[in-house]
């Protein structure tokens, strides 16, 4: 009989369908807690399991037409698309400041690209589609939450701050000097989760790209090795990302003459 774990030809225990399937059990229970205490996040909760199943699915679909006729070409275009999406995802947080969309946007490639290429040119990843677009979805996850951060710190800060900001700016400090210790503020608020996972990467849970290799049969040292890897390009990207994000948007803050340009209130579009 064919249970939810069947052995693969290596001798790996692969997941089932029939294994995925049962898994809706759990989901049942977290709706059912959720109607039980009247949440109002019943609906959501069956949107989300059902969004996440047909995504990933289509997205496996795509991912195997990619990897097999491809190439490295589709690969980048992959890892592109997933940039542009990202970017608009990280512009909503800085909603109110000038082109944050464009500033998240920019951002994010410049830190999926530097990494990415990084990556590539010193040797320790092969430029395969199958490598370049797993590793490619991470980095542009982990500027899309930098980003994302750095944006928002920036956007409360430019409101909440802004008294102190223009009193800086008349004793003739200029815009990056005014605005200076609030950048620094945005930028640490970005590279805190980066920060924190690092330091206890292992001690309290197994990264995501380890359990998937140690899952997959891969002997544990070496699973390791790439998850090492994996969080220090991470720090690199967030890193990066929120640098470059913070760097673009105090920029469009700023008028030509050194002035804090007004920002829409909260909640409305800018």
């Amino acid at each position: 009989m064919t249970g939810p774990l069947t052995a693969s030809p290596a001798g790996v225990n692969a997941l089932s369908w029939g294994g995925v399937a049962l898994t809706l059990l759990l989901v049942a229970v977290a709706i059912a807690v959720a109607a039980r205490q009247r949440l109002g996040l019943t609906r959501e909760l069956v949107t989300a399991a059902a969004r996440a199943a047909i995504q990933l699915a289509a997205v496996g679909a795509v991912l195997g037409v990619l990897f097999r006729y491809a190439g490295v070409p589709g690969s980048l275009a992959w890892v592109a698309f997933m940039v542009a999406v990202a970017g608009q995802v990280a512009g909503r947080r800085g909603r109110g400041l000038p082109h944050a969309r464009m500033a998240a946007t920019v951002a994010v490639a410049a830190a999926t690209a530097t990494v990415l290429g990084a990556l590539l040119g010193l040797g320790v990843l092969s430029a395969e589609p199958r490598v370049m677009v797993p590793i490619g979805g991470m980095l542009v996850s982990g500027a899309m939450q930098a980003a994302s951060l750095a944006l928002l710190r920036l956007r409360e800060s430019a409101t909440a701050a802004r008294p102190a900001i223009e009193a800086r700016l008349c004793l003739g400090l200029p815009a990056a000097a005014a605005f200076a210790p609030y950048r620094r503020g945005a930028l640490r608020t970005a590279l805190i989760p980066a920060v924190d996972a690092t330091k206890v990467v292992g001690l309290i849970s197994l990264p995501g790209a380890m359990t998937g290799l140690i899952l997959a049969g891969t002997d544990p040292l070496t699973a390791i090795r790439y998850q090492i890897v994996v969080m220090y390009m991470l720090l690199a990207a967030n890193t990066l990302a929120a640098l470059v994000a913070a760097w673009l948007a105090e920029r469009t803050l700023f008028d030509h003459a050194h002035r804090l340009r007004p920002l829409p209130a909260e909640g409305t579009s800018p």
